[in-house]
């Protein structure tokens, strides 16, 4: 049976997942964009430098959206499997958002976009899964 909590923990996982495909979207793809660099705080010749490490970087955070993604896709029939998917990609998520605010305190805005949701989903999940 899924309970409240779950569906709680593995919607705010979702949130996650889209929220880090958003950002795979900036860092791969529109990387030297004036939005992104407004976002990233880039100027044009910095983007253009960094452009392969950001394509690279983006791709990390799209393979933690996706293990979100089928964690919740399988839960339903497998709720180990599910489960540990999504707490590993929501856990990384929450992780990495954890390295951001302690690597540079003037981030902590972007570290909160970033971490929240995974924050809300590994709690829930966990409080649902115990019970």
């Amino acid at each position: 049976m899924i309970t409240g909590m779950v569906v709680i923990g593995l919607v705010c996982a979702v949130v996650a997942a889209l929220v880090h495909c958003f950002i795979f979207y900036l860092e791969s793809i529109a990387w030297t964009s004036p939005r992104a660099r407004t976002t990233f705080g880039t100027t044009e010749d910095t983007a253009e430098i960094t452009r392969s490490l950001a394509f690279n970087q983006g791709f990390y955070n799209l393979f933690l959206a996706i293990a979100v993604f089928a964690g919740v896709a399988v839960f339903g029939c497998c709720r180990a499997v599910g489960a540990t998917l999504v707490f590993t990609g929501a856990g990384s998520m929450l992780a990495a958002a954890l390295v951001l605010l302690l690597s540079d305190r003037s981030k902590a805005r972007a570290a909160t976009v970033q971490g929240s949701a995974p924050l809300l989903a590994v709690l829930f999940l966990a409080i649902g899964v115990a019970s």
